[in-house]
């Protein structure tokens, strides 16, 4: 009866460790899904739209709020709508930065070609950056 009883034990044992691991690679990624449906935050945002008049004046009163307290302490203001305009300006993407890292070396090209000084590749980039957003 000790004998049988080993036995049971152990074939049970093995038969589970195998539906378990059968049961973990018949899951696939039902793990990583735990937790999210269409009531979670854990999908990208949709875009903000160009201008959200209720963010704009979110946005203008937190500066104007920020102005006021820099006047209490003394201090400088600063310009309002500039400062505004500089929050919503779209920032340069990795895809705007390389065209213009390419029409900078095409450029350089041409300068060497003609016996010029080559332009300092990353300071350019930056200045035309800037020159777009402002």
């Amino acid at each position: 009866m000790q004998d049988a009883f080993a036995i049971v034990i152990v074939v049970v044992a093995v038969a589970a460790a195998l539906v378990a691991v059968a049961t973990l690679l018949s899951s696939g990624g039902q793990y990583d899904r735990i937790g999210r449906g269409d009531l979670t935050f854990d999908r990208d945002a949709p875009a903000a739209p160009a201008s959200d008049p209720y963010r704009d004046d979110e946005i203008r009163q937190l500066l104007d709020a920020r102005n006021a307290r820099r006047a209490a302490a003394g201090k400088e203001t600063v310009d309002v709508e500039a400062e505004l305009a500089a929050l919503t300006r779209p920032a340069a993407d990795d895809a705007l930065r390389a065209e213009i890292r390419s029409l900078v070396e095409a450029r350089n090209a041409r300068r060497v070609a003609r016996g010029r000084e080559p332009l300092d590749v990353e300071a350019e980039i930056a200045r035309r950056l800037s020159e777009l957003d402002g």
